[in-house]
């Protein structure tokens, strides 16, 4: 498994510490689950986007949830 430093002050690995103790959960795994949950937000956030951008440029059109069913009933 790889590692990777993180260097923090002291009141904010003390408050690391707290945050870990209060969820149950040791500090790795709380830097983990936290770092990755944000990021997680950040790319899908990024991704939304530009698929949105490029929905707008390609002048796109949408279709409503029975328009959808009913050309997936059609095909069965």
């Amino acid at each position: 498994m790889a590692s990777i430093k993180v260097q923090v002050s002291s009141n904010e690995k003390e408050w690391l510490e707290y945050m870990a103790k209060l969820y149950n959960i040791s500090l790795s795994d709380l830097v983990l689950k936290y770092s990755f949950d944000q990021l997680e937000d950040a790319y899908d956030l990024h991704v939304g986007k530009i698929s949105h951008k490029k929905y707008l440029e390609d002048d796109m059109q949408t279709v409503s949830m029975s328009e959808v069913k009913n050309e997936f009933v059609k095909k069965a």
